[in-house]
């Protein structure tokens, strides 16, 4: 299996998007009343704070993938004579 980079963003929409399901399905099955406008806060809250958390992960992966990516000094550094031109 193909391994893939953690993306927090998505984990966080996720579950505040599972949250407002719960919440919908808690009132459908009866368990509590829920108004019908209580859950546009809680889904535009928590994809705001994706989108946040998204941001921050990748500033953070980006800062570390520069950081770590230094190309090695040269060992050889003899001049190459020219190649001859291939006929075709």
């Amino acid at each position: 299996m193909l391994r893939h980079e953690f993306q927090p963003g998505k984990l966080v929409a996720g579950l505040f998007l599972t949250l407002a399901g719960i919440t919908y399905a808690g009132d459908a099955g009866g368990a509590w009343e829920t108004p019908w406008f209580a859950v546009i806060p809680m889904v535009v809250g928590g994809l705001c704070l994706a989108g946040v958390v998204g941001t921050v992960a990748r500033a953070i992966r980006r800062r570390r993938d520069t950081r770590g990516t230094r190309t090695p000094p040269e060992t050889d550094r003899t001049p190459q004579p020219p190649q001859p031109p291939v006929p075709h």
